[in-house]
């Protein structure tokens, strides 16, 4: 009788215990502006304000505010089924890093984001793997923890309608927004 009622008692908290949502799991939805809309691999970012005025006003660098510099990049891209980061953008990564380790009032939300393809529980999984992956290179290169959130859209939020591969290879990013 105490075996099943500690086994019962076990399911009960494993059962609670799964409920509970992860730390820094989902945070509130973007800002205006912060969507990357027709972006492409090479010259890919999102409007100029989203590093301009705040990251100014804090004392932030705001190379790469025109289109210009390693700081202009500020989407990562990935292969499909992928969360992986490609060598090509270690230097952007590592640009974002100096500029939030040496400005450490600045704050960043990844965005993860993947094609349609899957099922929406997968994607927005792949979502955060792709989130988290962009979040350690960050941290393994000084960033603090504090200044950076992590949010999953899955394919809710396509930068690129259509279902062919040059639609679907814009849609498979994380998206670096500087947040007040």
């Amino acid at each position: 009788m105490k075996r099943i009622a500690s086994i019962a008692l076990l399911i009960a908290g494993a059962v609670l215990l799964a409920g509970c949502p992860k730390k820094n799991n989902v945070t509130e939805p973007p800002t205006a502006g912060s969507h990357v809309s027709g972006s492409s691999e090479e010259g890919a970012s999102t409007s100029g304000s989203a590093l301009g005025g705040d990251a100014a006003s804090q004392g932030g660098d705001v190379t790469g505010a025109n289109g210009v510099g390693p700081l202009a990049r500020k989407v990562i891209y990935f292969d499909f089924d992928k969360s992986e980061i490609k060598p090509e953008f270690a230097e952007t990564i590592s640009a974002h890093a100096r500029n939030l380790t040496s400005h450490p009032n600045l704050k960043m939300k990844l965005e993860g984001n993947t094609d349609n393809r899957g099922t929406r529980e997968y994607n927005i999984g792949l979502g955060e793997r792709r989130a988290q992956a962009v979040r350690r290179a960050l941290m393994l290169q000084g960033v603090a923890e504090s200044q950076l959130t992590t949010v999953s859209f899955g394919s809710e939020r396509p930068a690129a309608e259509g279902d062919d591969e040059a639609a679907w290879a814009q849609n498979r990013r994380v998206e670096l927004v500087y947040v007040p």
